[in-house]
């Protein structure tokens, strides 16, 4: 559309938004063509449209910004595309002291009493939706003041209660003054706690959700509340089956912050426990959603042990001794999950018991007959191999975790995926014991050898082999071998070098075996799949090059570069970036190890390294190419 036909545009998209004789589903259609042309949320062409939407004249912005406002009293379609377009232009020019009266406008929309409850709801929705999007807003009062009379008990509309709620949700950002301020915070934590006993659930799992990010931003300001309130309503939606909120919980508490009471947690912990470790046993059969109530409690248990220390493993231990071997796999999953769980926050020494007694009754979990078990079992050994290193490297530990490890990688990719991390896991740890040893080590610092020297060859291979499997697209089995492979390599003591080599040539066969095949493979599926592994083959070339020996790196570097830049040479479009990016970086291995002798490959790869400069749209391949 050229600049002249901009304006005219946006007018009549305007128009038949704000025209109550055209169809809803019209104006709605209208109203998101008049949204997508003043926003964006990519910064880049959200730049354009702004600069498109300030050259048209004034009084056109005008007629426009008239026209959203006057449509938010007449849709009758939810959620309303007037106030996305209210919030789109807001956000282009509040930032620039323009159309200041525009939050006033809205908030008067909400709290007049001769206001329709559409236009109420809708003028709601467009405060939340330009705090939900604006970079920054000088001051929030008036919006507030709208959120918490939308939010009041005596409103009758649950569509209004939903709306205030939602905004109020988008609006805490940008809300310190009030919380600073004593009789405003005490407004807004009276009507958000009251709105977590609303029978809407919506509104209440919302409210909810504010209250986390109360607590994760306000935190200081929280304690006259935690006691008389928070505690219970906590409590309350923990055991709701209508409610959601231990999700929200977790996952904002995953953002400590840094002025954190620990007596809070500490006095809940006997009162929050037994919810939480029932919730564990509540996952379903089949169930690989990437969250669930039983995954959020593992979450929420993480944290309290961060939190509390110590304290949490008299606690819990009860149930992990009473479940380890119960009939119901619900309750022994259950149990392994809550052990894992625990494994960060208690003192080294107390951890080191609980893990001692429990390591070999984990270990045979791996060969139990439900494979929710074996996936808990392998990601609680994997969280094992961060924590006690010195007992998961003891002789004894691994001759039955290495053959255990070895037999659940052959099982189904949900089992196996988690495999390769414990195998991750396990041999960062044994490199940090080699090293804390103190044994001989050359000039880099690589330690001579370590306790899996002897098996290194061997995993390697069956790493190998996994990645080739042909169920390894299913749950990232693929991705998770070659991570898991990248370890090994990057992990290496100077004894296994020989298999670091015969790594390098298996990889480097592997991506000249794929260039040989991609004229033949016509889907963009296959195409695809192809890519990421492509990619992936990149990234492991990168990591064994960091470890080959400047020596060595002559012999082998005309085969990489040949089929690096064949690579490179077919990979256009977005599809194929993150190919290039871990093609670059591998080259960009390949020139640590050759310096100088890197010369001779410069006038074949000098035009891929222009263009990949010159590439503005991935900052990835920008930064790789520097």
């Amino acid at each position: 559309m050229s600049e002249l036909a901009q304006p005219e545009y946006v007018r009549q998209l305007a128009e038949v938004l704000s025209n109550v004789n055209n169809g809803p589903f019209i104006r709605k259609a209208a109203g998101l063509q008049l949204k997508n042309t003043l926003f964006s949320s990519g910064q880049t062409s959200f730049d354009q449209k702004k600069t498109r939407w300030l050259s048209t004249p004034s009084d056109m912005r005008d007629y426009v910004k008239k026209c959203a406002m006057m449509a938010l009293d007449t849709e009758t379609i939810r959620p309303s595309t007037a106030a996305q377009c209210v919030a789109a232009i807001a956000c282009i020019e509040l930032p620039l002291n323009q159309w200041a009266d525009v939050i006033d406008q809205l908030s008067v929309n909400v709290t007049r009493p001769e206001s329709s409850p559409m236009l109420r709801e809708a003028s709601l929705e467009a405060l939340g939706y330009i705090c939900q999007d604006a970079r920054d807003l000088p001051y929030t009062g008036p919006i507030l003041t709208a959120i918490v009379h939308g939010m009041r008990e005596e409103e009758t509309s649950n569509n209004i209660r939903m709306a205030a709620t939602t905004a109020l949700l988008n609006s805490l950002d940008f809300a310190k003054q009030s919380f600073e301020t004593e009789t405003e915070r005490n407004i807004i934590m009276q009507v958000t706690c009251n709105a977590t006993q609303s029978t809407e659930t919506s509104i209440k799992v919302v409210a909810l959700q504010c209250l986390v990010k109360i607590v994760s931003l306000y935190y200081r300001h929280m304690e006259p509340y935690m006691g008389r309130a928070l505690f219970q309503i906590t409590l309350q939606a923990m055991k709701d089956p209508a409610c959601t909120a231990l999700d929200f919980s977790a996952v904002e508490q995953g953002t400590t912050p840094e002025n954190v009471s620990k007596h809070y947690a500490l006095g809940a912990l006997p009162h929050i426990l037994p919810t939480l470790t029932e919730k564990l046993a509540k996952q379903e059969a089949d169930s690989e959603d990437d969250w669930n109530p039983a995954k959020s409690a593992g979450i929420a248990v993480m944290l309290l042990a961060q939190c509390c220390g110590d304290a949490i493993i008299d606690l819990i231990l009860p149930f992990i001794t009473q479940h380890f071997t119960n009939l119901d796999w619900h309750y022994r999953e259950a149990a392994i999950m809550a052990f894992g769980s625990i494994l960060e926050g208690p003192t080294k020494q107390k951890l080191l018991l609980l893990v001692e007694q429990a390591i070999q009754p984990l270990i045979v979990t791996l060969s139990d007959t439900h494979p929710a078990i074996k996936d808990t079992a392998a990601w609680a050994i994997g969280r094992v191999c961060d924590t006690c290193e010195g007992i998961v490297t003891r002789e004894q530990t691994l001759s039955l975790l290495l053959p255990a490890l070895s037999s659940a990688l052959q099982d189904q990719p949900r089992v196996a995926t988690n495999v390769c991390w414990a195998i991750s896991s396990l041999v960062k740890a044994a490199y940090k014991v080699a090293v804390d040893q103190g044994g001989a080590v050359d000039e880099k610092g690589t330690p001579q050898t370590f306790i899996l020297s002897p098996v290194f060859q061997n995993m390697v291979t069956e790493l190998i082999k996994t990645s080739d499997r042909t169920d390894s697209n299913e749950n990232k089995l693929r991705i998770a071998a070659y991570e898991a492979l990248m370890e090994l390599i990057k992990n290496s003591p100077t004894d296994c070098y020989p298999a670091v080599q015969q790594t390098t040539i298996i990889i480097l066969g592997k991506l000249e075996s794929l260039l040989s095949i991609e004229d033949a493979l016509i889907s963009s599926n296959e195409r695809s799949q192809l890519r990421d592994l492509q990619s992936q083959l990149c990234a492991t070339l990168q990591s064994v090059l960091h470890k080959i020996r400047c020596e060595d790196a002559p012999l082998i570097s005309d085969s990489i570069m040949a089929g690096l830049l064949r690579i490179m040479g077919r990979c256009t479009g977005k599809e194929s970036e993150a190919v290039v990016e871990e093609a670059l970086m591998a080259i960009t291995a390949l020139i640590e190890v050759l310096k100088d002798g890197f010369q001779k490959y410069m006038p074949d790869f000098k035009p891929f390294l222009l263009a990949a400069l010159e590439n503005h749209d991935d900052a990835q391949i920008g930064i790789a190419a520097v």
